[in-house]
């Protein structure tokens, strides 16, 4: 973890979800580091202005189809972060309507697919790196939480298509998944993550939260994709978590 607060000076980062949450930290933490960062979210609430936040803002639903045009418009970045998404229902699968079921493949996924496939059409400079953050759900699945475990897992193998193409294409683009490993309670969706584990397993959600020994911080996620923005892995397409322990290649 490196101290030097100029270490993505003269590089251009966009980051999806960035509003809040994992999102909202990914984004101070690479303005922090001397980036250009044109952070993107739904919607924005905060008051201050790109002065006083040191980072432009752009309002835009990143699942629709013109996302990707409008957002690259603005900005052609060095670094592209997928970050965020719709929070799951957290009922079991009896208690799920098909469209409560897909939601998060027609957020989640959608957003990232839309935006890795204008990568690769631009395309993104050689040397660009695209880094996905995904959850652990989609690594060992969950007992609820509709399709979101399927949907962060399809995210992870957009990822190596993508590099699998970038490679075929010989376009220099990496991508790279990072997954975080489980709920935080920091955020609004991992609040959510808890109290519907907590729910479903009838314990005090304070139980749950201490079972989870290894769960990593905000902080902790956005210095991971700092990282990776820094020098991103030797093989693209690879997947690794954060956690605790700190960063690790996915078995």
């Amino acid at each position: 973890m490196s101290s030097d607060n100029k270490l993505l000076n003269g590089k251009s980062v966009l980051v999806l979800g960035a509003s809040r949450g994992v999102g909202r930290e990914i984004v101070q933490r690479m303005s922090g580091a001397g980036a250009q960062v044109l952070a993107v979210a739904r919607t924005w609430h905060d008051p201050a202005t790109n002065e006083e936040r040191k980072f432009d803002c752009l309002a835009l639903n990143a699942a629709s189809e013109s996302a990707p045009g409008e957002a690259f418009k603005k900005m052609n970045p060095d670094v592209l972060v997928v970050c965020g998404g719709a929070m799951p229902p957290m009922r079991p699968i009896p208690e799920l309507s098909w469209d409560e079921f897909t939601l998060n493949w027609e957020v989640d996924t959608k957003m990232a697919f839309l935006f890795c496939r204008e990568a690769l059409r631009m395309p993104l400079a050689p040397g660009s790196v695209v880094i996905i953050v995904s959850s652990a759900a989609g690594l060992g699945g969950s007992p609820f939480g509709g399709g979101y475990s399927g949907a962060k897992r399809m995210t992870m193998f957009l990822a190596k298509s993508c590099q699998a193409e970038s490679d075929r294409r010989e376009l220099g683009i990496r991508f790279v998944t990072l997954v975080s490993y489980g709920p935080m309670p920091e955020t609004e969706h991992g609040q959510a993550a808890i109290n519907g584990y907590a729910r479903y397993f009838g314990i005090p959600a304070e139980k749950f939260v201490e079972s989870l020994v290894r769960r990593p911080t905000p902080s902790g996620v956005a210095q991971a994709v700092l990282d990776f923005a820094i020098a991103s892995p030797a093989e693209g397409g690879s997947i690794f978590t954060v956690s605790a322990d700190g960063i690790a290649a996915a078995s």
